[in-house]
């Protein structure tokens, strides 16, 4: 028998669902391997300060998760690997190598995502109305119920919108390319930030658009450099990510949101406002949604402050454009999954979704402060709250060499390249996502990997 003793006094909600999960993480890490008897209900009831109740729900809510099997006389033990759930056979949930993957920007990793979700999915089992809702074709904006709630939800994150100004969208990523493909046509002309989300490119991309990079700095785009483009040939319609570009976590100053309006006012531009990278309220400056609201399209995302694999999101827009963009979305995929919907909505709803954001905020703080010590020597950009490292290498260091070199070394990055708008050269840095190491020790040893690299002659000089 297992002396196994979860700790589950960090995790919120009824104390039977967080002995459920912490089993579940057991088995996931291999803490518990299979065949292996969980502790009498009684002994764990004792050591945990819980009724023997308690134990006895977690257990059987961890046996309908699919991770134990109960035996009458015998006790409660891990499933052997032939009698797991169809579809934990069929994919591992993440890749098994030990490379530190910090190239994609993820929110940090916490138990509260896989409870949640799993709190959520047994409400939705539970819930007739739900489940009439996720066997049902539902308007291609989604359901006015969940507009509403998402709405209320995001007022509470202090983003300012109303419900009937919303369109559900499958993810961030829907929203920008449901736009680009609905107000504009092929062969016209995007601007955004000389390095902007690579997702916005290939999006313009597959919408055959031209796209033109503005140039920025510390205080966001160059409206005399935009001004000048509106001259010679108008965008169509300009992305912009104001709190947070990404990569390099530059904010648009309020200055030049007041500029940027004017000049999109004055040429006839649509404003496409991505704002997934999330900050809290107080780091945020003032929405286009709201200095512009008759030309602005809003784009959010719950997978930086939930989780990426709902591919839940909302998009803002004016009225007018609503039933348009309404008609893209069916064109698309009829409608976004009322399923998933609910979940979010179940989600946010509980206590765990501000705890987790909570978390979040302090952790990616932390993180930023870390990363700053390890690399004092270096050039950093990035939001204080921000997810993304921006770092300027060296002379003589280029990047795509540097990135082979820390890929060797088991931490993976991304150079510059594909965030480039246009065929202006890439400038010889590298973006880090401190959010998607594991954890700080993680995150740490990657970031004396980065620095070691740095600091290994011979790098190819840059050739000109």
């Amino acid at each position: 028998m297992t002396i196994w003793m979860p700790n589950i006094e960090p995790l919120p909600g009824p104390r039977y669902r967080a002995i459920a999960h912490a089993i579940g993480e057991a088995v996931s890490a291999g803490k518990l391997v299979p065949g292996e008897r969980l502790p009498p209900q009684r002994r764990l009831a004792d050591a945990l300060g819980v009724t023997v109740g308690t134990v006895t729900r977690g257990y059987a809510q961890a046996e309908h998760n699919g991770w134990v099997v109960a035996r009458v006389g015998s006790g409660t033990f891990v499933k052997q690997a032939g009698t797991r759930a169809a579809f934990d056979m069929v994919c591992s949930p993440c890749d098994s190598s030990e490379a530190i993957d910090l190239s994609l920007s993820l929110p940090p990793p916490h138990p509260l995502r896989q409870q949640a979700l799993s709190e959520a999915l047994s409400a939705m089992s539970a819930s007739p109305a739900a489940l009439t809702r996720g066997v049902s074709y539902l308007d291609a904006r989604g359901s006015e119920g969940h507009r509403d709630l998402l709405a209320k939800w995001l007022v509470a994150l202090g983003m300012p919108l109303v419900s009937h100004e919303l369109l559900i969208t499958q993810g961030g990523q829907h929203g920008i390319s449901l736009v680009l493909n609905t107000l504009l046509r092929p062969g016209e002309l995007m601007a955004a930030d000389a390095l902007t989300y690579p997702g916005a490119i290939s999006a313009a991309q597959q919408a055959h658009l031209k796209v033109v990079g503005i140039a920025f700095d510390e205080a966001g785009m160059d409206m005399d450099a935009l001004e000048a483009q509106c001259a010679r040939q108008p965008p169509r319609l300009i992305y912009i990510t104001p709190d947070q570009n990404n990569p390099t976590g530059v904010c648009l100053s309020e200055a030049r949101r007041s500029q940027l309006v004017a000049l999109a006012r004055r040429y006839d531009i649509w404003l496409l406002e991505d704002g997934v990278q999330y900050l809290p309220v107080e780091q945020r400056g003032t929405p286009l949604y709201q200095l512009a609201p008759e030309r602005t399209l809003f784009v959010f995302s719950t997978a930086k402050v939930l989780a990426g694999g709902l591919r839940i999101g909302v998009l803002r827009a004016p009225l007018e454009l609503l039933e348009r963009l309404a008609a893209g979305l069916r064109a698309q995929s009829w409608m976004v999954p009322p399923l998933m919907v609910d979940i979010v909505c179940h989600w946010v709803t509980q206590p765990a979704a501000n705890m987790l954001l909570n978390w979040q905020t302090k952790e990616i703080s932390e993180r930023q402060k870390l990363t700053a010590e390890v690399l004092t020597d270096y050039q950093l950009r990035g939001h204080p709250r921000g997810s993304n490292v921006w770092l300027m290498l060296p002379e003589g260091v280029r990047a795509i060499e540097l990135c082979e070199r820390l890929l060797q070394g088991g931490v993976k990055v991304s150079s510059a390249e594909p965030f480039c708008v246009g065929s202006a050269p890439a400038p010889q840095a590298i973006r880090i996502c401190i959010g998607a190491a594991k954890d700080q020790q993680a995150l740490h040893s990657a970031l004396v990997t980065i620095k070691q690299c740095l600091a290994q002659p011979p790098l190819a000089p840059v050739t000109v």
